[in-house]
């Protein structure tokens, strides 16, 4: 496992809310907005930008952590911009805090862990 980065260090991604990622259940639309599930998986990905540059051939990330504090809604079509902050890295274990950003409001925030193990 290689360490890049510091503590502090930002990683940004900008995502589109499409269709598919608005709130529904058994193949009914809820509500045509950003649906939680839908933001956690983006949030995922954003934090997992800092272990695709940590980890060496034969490692892999595997998430052990996730909270979603979800606190505005967003349309269906509007883009956000998740900042993912590295927060600390030890025993192999990359911990972020996140917050999701719409029209200047932060719609969503929380943290992220990550555990890099050998593959199988």
């Amino acid at each position: 496992m290689r360490q890049p980065h510091a503590p502090g260090t930002q990683k940004r991604y900008k995502t589109r809310v499409t269709p598919e990622k608005a709130a529904q259940f058994h193949g009914e639309t809820v509500h045509p907005y950003y649906s939680t599930f839908a933001l956690g998986q983006d949030v995922e990905w954003a934090c997992r930008l800092f272990v695709l540059d940590m980890k060496e051939p034969g490692e892999e990330g595997i998430g052990t952590f996730l909270s979603v504090h979800h606190i505005a809604p967003v349309p269906v079509e509007a883009e956000v911009e998740i900042v993912a902050t590295l927060l600390w890295v030890r025993d192999r274990t990359v911990h972020c805090g996140y917050e999701v950003w719409w029209q200047k409001q932060r719609v969503a925030y929380g943290e992220q862990t990550q555990k890099i193990i050998e593959k199988r």
